[in-house]
């Protein structure tokens, strides 16, 4: 609720600024990377949960509230869906369908907001989407396992922050270890990008020079500069000041890992797939397959199954070794590798490389 409240608390600002697009694009940013990529995204095994348990109706709850009141919040520049939105929740819980026109507009508590908390999730969410970006540029599915994040860090505030919600990252990617490392040991890599249309209109007679300098910067300048958000040159006896939004900050590459930089933030994933990773990874993807066999068949959430799969020699080791996993995630009393060829309700599963056969019944 940290969040919510420091958007109630933001939008009123804004509307009595006469600034209706920026609140408008502080509930856009709400609702699209807090609450349903991230909130909605981490919470989902308690909202599929069988059973109405009190954590369930908490995270209904949870749910309810911060849609409500984006209702009301967004009630002065959406007037029509506002009103629709309001009204089909109310309705329910509250039975009634008084107009969201006639409700209190919401009132921050600042109880519960919490900055330091907010901080820590921000940091979360920022690693968590660089790195699904640089599994997406290396093809690496999130069902598949890695090794290693490793993270530079500038100062302990930094590292407390990311610290704070490593294990929910690292769950989130799929991922079994986030490293630490300073900035000053040189394991990582960075150069700095002058933006020529950005500086040229404000240096135009020393820019050649300035980005001379700009380019031929030390790591420990630009840890400094990025620290700091801005850089001074002394370009021929000129002073120059150079903000981060005038460049570009690229992390190079190390073999076997990829970097992604954003602004102050620097993140390299170990995108090597050994060979206990990769059976892990298609453990993991026969437990996805066999899910969606479960819910094309139309079966229960609690009806137990029999699962056999053919032999190959691409899953044949997975399947051991995972075996007790595989059955839980999947409510099967048995798995079995056998020869399913001659079964009529055999399903023919593209793994890409090769075809794998499965047969699932109901026990």
């Amino acid at each position: 609720f940290s969040k919510l409240n420091s958007l109630i608390k933001e939008v009123p600002a804004a509307y009595e600024a006469y600034e209706p697009t920026k609140a408008g694009r502080a509930i856009s940013d709400f609702v699209q990377d807090d609450l349903s990529n991230w909130y909605v995204r981490l919470n989902r095994k308690r909202f599929w949960g069988g059973e109405m348990t009190e954590d369930k109706l908490s995270a209904y709850q949870t749910l309810y509230t911060c849609l409500e009141t984006v209702s009301l919040l967004i009630a002065p520049i959406a007037p029509f869906f506002a009103d629709q939105l309001y009204r089909d929740l109310t309705a329910v819980t509250k039975g009634e369908s008084k107009s969201v026109h006639l409700a209190d507009f919401p009132v921050v508590n600042e109880g519960v907001v919490n900055k330091e908390l907010e901080a820590q999730m921000k940091s979360a969410q920022d690693i968590t989407s660089m790195v699904l970006s640089l599994r997406r540029k290396a093809n690496l599915k999130v069902r598949q396992p890695l090794t290693s994040i490793m993270v530079p860090v500038s100062d302990e505030k930094q590292k407390a922050e990311v610290e704070a919600m490593s294990a929910l990252v690292l769950n989130e990617v799929n991922v079994k270890e986030l490293k630490f490392v300073g900035n000053e040991d040189g394991v990582l890599v960075k150069r700095v990008k002058p933006d020529f249309k950005k500086l040229g209109p404000k240096y135009g007679k020393i820019m050649k020079a300035l980005a001379a300098q700009v380019v031929a910067m030390s790591q420990k300048d630009i840890i400094e500069f990025e620290k700091n958000g801005k850089f001074a040159f002394n370009v021929d006896g000129t002073e120059a000041i150079v903000e981060l939004a005038d460049v570009e900050v690229i992390s190079e590459d190390i073999p076997g890992w990829l970097v992604a930089n954003e602004g102050s933030l620097t993140v390299a994933l170990d995108i090597t797939v050994t060979d206990e990773l990769k059976r892990e990874g298609i453990a993991r993807e026969l437990v996805n397959r066999i899910q969606n066999i479960r819910k094309d068949k139309d079966f229960n959430i609690t009806d137990k199954i029999a699962v056999k799969v053919s032999a190959n020699e691409n899953t044949d080791a997975a399947v051991a070794e995972y075996k007790d996993y595989i059955a839980k995630q999947v409510l099967a009393a048995s798995i079995e590798i056998a020869d399913v060829a001659a079964c009529e309700d055999k399903i023919e599963l593209d793994m890409e490389d090769y075809t794998l056969c499965v047969v699932v019944e109901k026990v």
